[in-house]
């Protein structure tokens, strides 16, 4: 039996659905703000602005066990200020209002409505990066600063294959947002999501932690979602392409989609938010900004990733890295010999295992790049190394 996830997504409300792994159903919504029916909501003016401050410091404060500060469940409850992160960051966040026509197949252009979404500035130079999807069928964007202030933006470049996207305005901006690194994150890291939910109440500041790190959503409309981070702060629809920060005030992800629930009766998920890495976002906007589109190498191997489970299960040689299931004629994988049943274990010397992703490995690389994989033959124990040129996808 297959198990399906379903893709929300807000423009027109269409409903998508995909195939995945077994047995239920996945509502994955991309968090975009739009009215009944599928209509957008309007937009309303923030009303709070905060002041940019230092990094904050020991946000983190060290209390002793006492019955004072361990809830009536008798659990105790982590004790940190976020108010530094949020006044540091808060500035820089901002409502997008995508406007854009209403088209009937039979009857052409019948008017326009609107959408929103979130996003954060990332340049004194009037660069903000949300999502793809917040932006794309665009006819004009309107930006809302957190003082209430509006500007219009223009579309510098998108990267559907990400989600990402990068517009830009031409006034002075309140405060620029400071990237931080994502592959410092660790499951149980405290994080706050800022964002516009419901298209009304923007700024809104919720709090969670870091469930998980590398996980994949799949869409139908796309080639999914892949090396995203997971977590249980609050994310509701208009808050697409707003920051997941740390503690610190740095932007360690772009909140991009939430899971609903399984499709089944009765099952009903909380707190399945996923986010875009930091430093994913910045190769990809980095990219967008010189030319307006993203050249991603590829490797051209579907794989499948071993675990210690299925390393004993199969009686494989080692219990890490990848399972090569296929190989695209003519990819680099396959110029370089690589075959079906082979097994990388490492790229350029970094191990695969459940803490890498290979897109996100891949992503620190441009097309023409050298790299060595390590690799054990199908029926064999033994590593050895081979040299991929990685190409750009075909068709790109």
């Amino acid at each position: 039996m297959n198990r399906y996830i379903k893709t929300v997504k807000s423009l027109g409300a269409l409903v998508l659905v995909v195939a995945l792994l077994a047995l239920s159903t996945l509502v994955v919504t991309r968090s975009i703000a739009t009215g009944a029916s599928g209509l957008p909501l309007p937009s309303a003016a923030v009303e709070a602005r905060a002041t940019p401050t230092q990094a904050a410091q020991a946000l983190v404060i060290e209390q002793p066990i006492t019955s004072s500060n361990v809830a009536q469940t008798g659990v105790l409850a982590p004790v940190y200020d976020a108010t530094a992160a949020v006044k540091q960051t808060a500035p820089a966040v901002v409502t997008i209002v995508n406007t854009q026509n209403v088209v009937s197949p039979r009857r052409g252009i019948q008017g326009q409505a609107t959408s929103s979404g979130s996003g954060v500035i990332i340049s004194k130079d009037g660069y903000i990066v949300t999502n793809n999807h917040v932006v794309e069928n665009q006819t004009s964007l309107e930006v809302i600063f957190s003082d209430g202030t509006t500007a219009a933006a223009k579309l510098v470049g998108t990267d559907p294959s990400s989600d990402l996207a990068v517009i830009k305005v031409d006034v002075a901006v309140p405060a620029v947002a400071q990237f931080g690194d994502s592959s410092a994150l660790e499951a149980g890291q405290p994080v706050l999501a800022i964002g516009s939910p419901l298209g009304d109440f923007r700024n809104t500041v919720t709090q969670g932690v870091v469930s998980a790190l590398h996980r994949d959503l799949q869409d139908s409309s796309s080639q999914g979602l892949q090396d995203l981070v997971q977590t249980d702060a609050a994310i509701n629809e208009g808050n697409s392409g707003g920051p997941l920060i740390d503690l610190s005030g740095r932007v360690i992800a772009i909140n991009v989609a939430v899971v609903r629930n399984t499709g089944t009766a009765g099952d009903v998920a909380e707190g399945l938010g996923f986010a875009i890495p930091s430093n994913t976002v910045s190769q990809v906007v980095d990219q967008l900004i010189a030319g307006g589109s993203v050249s991603r190498p590829y490797l051209g191997v579907s794989s499948q990733l071993i675990t210690p489970q299925m390393a004993a299960y199969y009686n494989l040689s080692v219990d890490h890295g990848l399972l090569v299931q296929a190989v695209e004629a003519g990819s680099p994988a396959a110029q370089a010999g690589l075959l079906r049943n082979s097994i990388i274990t490492r790229f350029d010397g970094q191990v695969l295992d459940s803490s890498t992703s290979l897109p996100g490995l891949l992503a620190g690389h441009k097309v023409g790049d050298s790299v060595k994989l390590t690799v054990i033959a199908p029926n064999s124990s033994t590593e050895q190394e081979v040299t991929v040129v990685l190409q750009a996808p075909p068709n790109v």
